[in-house]
């Protein structure tokens, strides 16, 4: 399987074709052809948030376990903007897969799995500010799905697997790297506590959860009391949240209100912090040549 590009010009020469919905394709795949199983096994599938809370609630499992148990971390760019991808078996074998029955968590399964094998390309023309879907084709040796005798527009395929829902709650998550991307040296690289974020509101939603719930949040940000409490039950409007934080974050985007002189408060007691443990470490400093003076009096 491949991942989904998200940033692809569309007069490049070196991309394939891109597809709209009314595109036909010929493909099938069902239990009982050849190849059934076959991309299972060559698992290469990138994550969005979305699919991290499918997954997690059809597991049982926080999405930090569903994060240490099943997925592997990776840098989407140079920046070191961070990815997450399925864990496999040493061969390259999904874990999910669930011998010749197929997947095991097939009614919730990623966006890569649902698309395969059309990949979704989010697409901005150079000098435009619109980010637009298109679609495309991919074959690999090993699938025989594209020999079936079936026509079918990718506008009905996407339906058929039931990619709308997926696409739309991580729709603003690809532009959201679409737009780092575009950006590039306008936009810098992202310090290190800015990339921690984009982790955790991507894909660790129930730390995300427990950080804008906490007392240090409220005292930043000024929120009606309604959203809070539908972010701490609604595990879809905490990622749509996610990512109207990371737009603030990442692109200075001032859409959430910041209580009145929260910053310099901040700044202020970190600075009060590291003031009190220099003192600390001046003070141990101070006893430790004390006692070295002590011993060398008493020999």
């Amino acid at each position: 399987m491949t991942d989904p590009p998200f940033d692809i010009p569309f007069k490049s020469p070196h991309i394939p074709a891109a597809l709209s919905a009314d595109t036909r394709i010929r493909f099938r795949c069902y239990k009982g052809i050849s190849c059934f199983n076959a991309c299972c096994r060559q698992a290469d599938v990138t994550l969005a948030p979305y699919d991290i809370l499918r997954l997690k609630r059809r597991l049982g499992l926080s999405s930090s376990e569903l994060l240490n148990q099943y997925t592997v971390p990776f840098q989407m760019d140079q920046d070191g903007l961070p990815g997450v991808k399925l864990k496999t078996r040493d061969d390259g074998t999904c874990l999910q897969l669930d011998g010749e029955a197929g997947c095991s968590v097939y009614e919730d399964r990623p966006t890569v799995c649902r698309y395969y094998p059309v990949a979704l390309l989010t697409l901005r023309e150079k000098g435009s500010s619109q980010a637009e879907e298109r679609y495309a084709l991919v074959k690999e040796d090993h699938c025989k799905g594209h020999e079936e005798d079936r026509q079918i527009r990718v506008g009905d395929f996407r339906a058929e697997q039931g990619c709308a829902e997926y696409d739309q709650r991580n729709r603003e998550w690809y532009r959201l790297i679409l737009k780092k991307r575009s950006a590039g040296p306008a936009v810098g690289k992202p310090p290190p506590v800015s990339l921690k974020l984009f982790f955790m509101a991507s894909y660790d939603v129930d730390n995300f959860r427990h950080f804008v719930l906490s007392d240090g949040f409220r005292r930043t940000y000024v929120l009606p009391d309604g959203l809070y409490a539908r972010l701490e039950g609604d595990d879809e409007a905490l990622l749509s949240f996610g990512y109207r934080f990371l737009r603030q974050v990442l692109f200075g985007e001032r859409t959430i209100e910041e209580v009145a002189n929260a910053w310099a408060q901040r700044v202020e007691n970190r600075r009060q912090v590291w003031e009190a443990r220099r003192q600390a470490e001046r003070e141990r400093r101070m006893a430790e040549e004390d006692r070295k003076y002590q011993d060398g009096r008493d020999t």
